[in-house]
């Protein structure tokens, strides 16, 4: 090779592959919901009605350092944000989960909701509220979230709320099973589920439009994708976590 052909090769960098389309890279951000927690054991024996109280009272007591930590998650993408479009869009989640109270309307919130989900299930809210049921496992997987959301750029947080792609499906199947396989649950502590089947999919609609109008390029793309590996690994270390303290049937 000539010296000057391997100069020119040294100092031109290679091109860079050409992104997928927005079908195809939504195609493959959908696929990644074959990793998401729905099919972990834990999840698989609460929805198949093979759970004791015990595990039922441990998941929700667990769950609910997730419920508290998400609004602080969104917090922090919003603090990150110049967009005032987007802040304007995003603070509704914080709204969903805190509650709010304006020109005469109220809504209780999410982190409300699960609450009384708690009590339904036969588990007192200062119990669920101190985090003494809270395992080690879940906590660190939590807080690796939240301490992403408030490092990460504000657009690879964005990205990582994805896995609402997937999640009107599993409160569907706890709507659907819940009331039939654990009868000594009070089916109003089941509201949340209910609320979380449509806002899941209109939280998504924003994140999943965005995802796919900013991560254009294809390293780009596979970064996104590997956020969303991080944060299904996140929901996924929770469930081996619970399946540890409080155990799985086989």
């Amino acid at each position: 090779m000539k010296p000057e052909i391997l100069q020119a090769r040294l100092e031109s960098p290679p091109a860079e592959a050409a992104g997928w389309s927005p079908a195809e890279f939504e195609a493959k951000l959908r696929e990644r919901g074959r990793a998401y927690h729905i099919h972990h054991p834990y999840n698989v024996m609460l929805n198949g009605g093979r759970a004791t109280r015990e595990q039922v009272r441990g998941w929700v007591a667990n769950r609910y350092y997730y419920q508290i930590a998400i609004p602080i998650k969104d917090a922090a993408v919003l603090s990150n944000c110049p967009d005032p479009v987007v802040r304007r869009g995003w603070v509704q989640r914080i709204l969903d989960h805190d509650g709010f109270e304006l020109n005469g309307i109220r809504d209780a919130g999410g982190v409300e909701a699960w609450l009384r989900l708690a009590e339904s299930v036969g588990l007192t809210r200062e119990e669920v509220v101190d985090l003494r049921h809270v395992a080690p496992g879940v906590r660190f997987a939590v807080d690796a979230y939240v301490n992403f959301a408030r490092r990460a750029p504000w657009q690879e947080a964005v990205c990582s709320s994805l896995t609402e792609l997937f999640a009107p499906e599993i409160h569907k199947q706890r709507l659907a099973n819940w009331p039939e396989h654990y009868r000594w649950i009070d089916p109003d502590g089941l509201k949340y589920f209910q609320s979380r089947v449509s806002l899941a999919r209109r939280d998504v609609e924003f994140g999943l439009a965005f995802t796919l109008a900013h991560f254009t390029t294809r390293a780009a793309q596979e970064r996104a994708l590997e956020i969303l590996k991080f944060k299904l690994d996140v929901l996924w270390q929770m469930s081996d976590a619970m399946a540890l303290r409080y155990g799985v049937p086989l």
